[in-house]
């Protein structure tokens, strides 16, 4: 039984690709949220008990029939509502207003930038709008309400969203036409945290101690007197999770390290330094590469390799909860972006962009049950709460590192051979923006081994050699990210290190793709 917060808000997720940027402003807010789809919503509100509802966005249309609705239970609950483009068209819809496509009322939709004036004081607007003024925020719609349900005012209009925001008091119900929770509408934290904490009341208490405690004591009464085994990536998800599990139960966790090969440098001591000289944690270390190699022996595509990976790694775990006779259950650090982007959060209808290793649940043939404690956080919150649990600034500011490992930083077959020459870059390349003093303005760096050899020369000799690609960007949760912007001077310098120190490069190349439309990852 899972242990929910005395406040919360429920995130009604109708299939939008920023309904998780919500749930970061709640957050942000001090309050606990969680995302469910519409069609899993009802049961979400019954295990939650939050104490109001945001409804999301979405890419289908209201008027079409089979489109999304949100659950009478929702309305009848007494709650505050806050509906979001798509949200306040099936909100408005649902308690007896209008919604009609952009093309039959003549004007089209309104997307991108646009400007509201203030039109009447609304709760919602409480020292931050006055009537009057013009404020920037971020449209996306197609569809428009042509006519609100009883009860509501408007209190903003736009040139394409005459109702581009609305308000029931009575009800204590509100919606807005433009996205609030995205960066281009600067106002929109703060506009949802009035929602959060003048129209819910909640104090935005919420804090990585109360999670601390909250999940230890999840963790002690899911766990009971079960034995655990937790997989360790070196990453500081997995460690995170291992520190605040072991905290929760103590020595009736055994971690486990499999070093299949594809780790960064150095990256097997400085886990073993970490977790039996510093936090005195069981620890078993598997040395795997040899099997990890022969498996991915022919392999290209990249969907197989995660799930060969993931499928190994439980081979490993499986062997070892063996030999230290039995264990309950599996611990991982599965993430709330891993989880979307495998599937939208408890199966929602967002599309599946690639698998995770670490997501998707256990063979039924393993007796063991699945812990992960920070499934519903996100990567800068698993920061806070290593923080929290007293790991140091250095460790826990690293940057992400997959749980494939380097095997998808090399596109194309994976070798002992290639693995060695890769690990040499990255090790060069992190090295230097170190040096350089870049590395905390940083979210993840990295350097990918391509398929493909180029002519060069070197020493007045023809030289025939891999292309070494590198990557970096900014982000604040990998939802989405821009490159980092290096002067000429630092990339130049890293490539001649790169091709002067490793043997089979010759070729060094910078990626300036965001995300969206690329992954971090290349695969």
């Amino acid at each position: 039984m899972t242990i929910q917060p005395s406040d919360s808000i429920l995130i009604v997720d109708f299939g939008s690709q920023v309904t998780q940027l919500i749930a970061r402003r709640v957050r942000e807010a001090g309050v606990y949220s969680e995302i469910a789809p519409y069609n899993a919503a009802e049961a979400a509100f019954e295990r939650m008990k939050p104490k109001g509802i945001i409804l999301s966005g979405s890419p289908a249309s209201v008027p079409e029939d089979g489109s999304p609705r949100a659950p009478q239970c929702l309305f009848d609950s007494g709650l505050p509502i806050l509906g979001i483009c798509y949200g306040q068209q099936v909100m408005s819809h649902q308690l007896g207003g209008e919604v009609r496509p952009g093309h039959e009322t003549g004007e089209g939709g309104e997307f991108g930038r646009a400007f509201l004036t203030v039109t009447e004081e609304c709760i919602l607007f409480d020292g931050l709008w006055q009537v009057g003024e013009r404020h920037q925020v971020w449209m996306s719609h197609g569809d428009k309400v042509t006519r609100f349900a009883p009860g509501f005012r408007i209190v903003a209009t736009s040139d394409g969203a005459p109702f581009a925001l609305i308000a029931d008091d009575e009800r204590r119900y509100y919606g807005t036409q433009f996205h609030p929770e995205v960066a281009h509408t600067p106002d929109g934290a703060k506009l949802i945290a009035n929602f959060v904490h003048k129209v819910c009341g909640l104090s935005g208490d919420w804090t990585m101690a109360e999670f601390r405690a909250t999940k230890i004591a999840e963790i002690r009464e899911q766990v009971g007197t079960g034995r655990v085994i937790c997989g360790l990536s070196g990453g500081v998800d997995s460690s995170v999770a291992a520190i605040l599990i072991h905290e929760a139960i103590g020595d009736q966790l055994t971690c486990v390290f499999v070093d299949h090969g594809l780790l960064r440098l150095n990256e097997r001591e400085q886990v073993e330094s970490l977790f039996r000289d510093h936090y005195n944690i069981p620890l078993v270390v598997v040395d795997a590469e040899e099997r990890f190699m022969a498996g991915l022996a022919g392999v290209t595509d990249p969907e197989k390799k995660r799930k060969f990976i993931g499928a190994e790694f439980i081979n490993v775990f499986e062997e070892e909860a063996k030999k230290i006779g039995g264990a309950d259950f599996l611990a991982q650090g599965t993430l709330y972006p891993d989880v979307i982007e495998s599937v939208s959060f408890t199966g929602g209808p967002s599309v599946t962009i690639k698998s995770h290793h670490n997501v998707g649940g256990l063979p039924e043939r393993m007796n063991m049950k699945l812990v992960e404690p920070l499934r519903e956080l996100f990567k800068d919150e698993v920061r806070a709460l290593g923080r929290e649990l007293g790991l140091n600034d250095q460790f826990v500011g690293r940057h992400p590192f997959p749980g494939p490992g380097l095997a998808i930083r090399i596109p194309g077959e994976v070798t002992k051979e290639r693995c060695d020459i890769l690990r040499k870059a990255d090790a060069v390349y992190l090295e230097e923006i170190r040096n350089a003093g870049l590395y905390d303005a940083i979210w993840q760096a990295f350097a990918v081994l391509l398929p493909v050899r180029t002519v060069g020369v070197m020493g007045d000799g023809r030289t025939y050699d891999s292309v070494c690609a590198l990557r970096a960007v900014t982000s604040v949760d990998g939802m989405t990210a821009d490159i980092y912007p290096f002067d000429a001077a630092f990339l130049s310098r890293v490539a001649t290190r790169i091709i002067n120190e490793v043997k089979g490069i010759n070729r060094v190349v910078y990626d300036y793709t965001s995300k969206p439309p690329g992954t971090i990852e290349w695969e």
